[in-house]
């Protein structure tokens, strides 16, 4: 698996889809963060960094489709799975190997958002006036997160081999995941059972991480998901229906 992850990531790196999801990331969250007037930090008033956590799910709905979308779909209109399945790798060392390389890209370009938390830091009022806690639990909400859509866009990739069905099918199951479960619990149809449904979303669970308060509940839920949708993979690969 380390093998076919080292592969998967210098694959990453060697191709213009790493600069690409790191530049377009860090170029529309600086805008958003310190550029445009209705999300600026500076013109909000306030130390936090709502801006980037609460925008950042909505950019990571569509750049980590772009990421997955060639994992398995590509491989399989090139005809290279068949060869992958040859070596002496189990299929949960090839989806375990693709899912890390997608995965540790995301935080790699997560990483230099840490210069975010730095300006914040220094402009507070007194200087260190920022939530430290409630940025922490953002971050590990956010990286828990792209965990899910990593698992997200494998599962895309498996059952289809083209790159843009399976981009256009990953972007709308996270969307959908994040925000639109809980959409639906908003309809004045569910009675006593909204909180319930609110609970199956993404977003709750995120929501609660970013107040600074790890609860076990959220985390697991988290990597519950996560595994769901990589155990979903595996069982698609392990079909050979293709």
């Amino acid at each position: 698996m380390i093998s076919l992850l080292v592969k998967e990531f210098n694959a990453f790196l060697n191709s213009l889809i790493a600069y690409i999801v790191i530049g377009v990331f860090l170029t529309s969250m600086g805008l958003l963060m310190w550029v445009f007037p209705e999300t600026s930090v500076l013109n909000y008033g306030f130390a936090d960094m709502d801006t980037l956590f609460s925008l950042a799910p909505y950019v990571f709905i569509f750049l980590i489709p772009a990421i997955t979308m060639r994992s398995f779909a590509e491989e399989k209109r090139a005809g290279t799975l068949e060869l992958l399945f040859t070596r002496p790798l189990t299929d949960w060392d090839i989806v375990l190997g693709k899912f890390l390389a997608s995965f540790l890209l995301v935080l790699f370009a997560l990483l230099p958002t840490g210069i975010y938390y730095l300006s914040v830091y220094l402009l507070g009022d007194p200087v260190g006036n920022v939530d430290t806690s409630g940025v922490i639990g953002s971050y590990i909400g956010l990286a828990l997160l792209a965990g899910i859509f990593c698992a997200v866009g494998l599962l895309a990739s498996s059952i289809t081999t083209n790159q843009i069905v399976s981009f256009i099918l990953a972007a709308f199951l996270c969307f959908f995941l994040f925000s639109g479960i809980n959409s639906l619990a908003d309809l004045n149809v569910w009675a006593g059972n909204v909180l319930i449904i609110k609970q199956l979303g993404i977003l709750y669970h995120y929501e609660s991480l970013g107040r600074g308060l790890i609860d076990s509940r959220d985390v697991i839920y988290f990597f519950s998901v996560t595994a769901l949708f990589l155990l979903a993979t595996k069982t698609i690969l392990s079909a050979r229906t293709w």
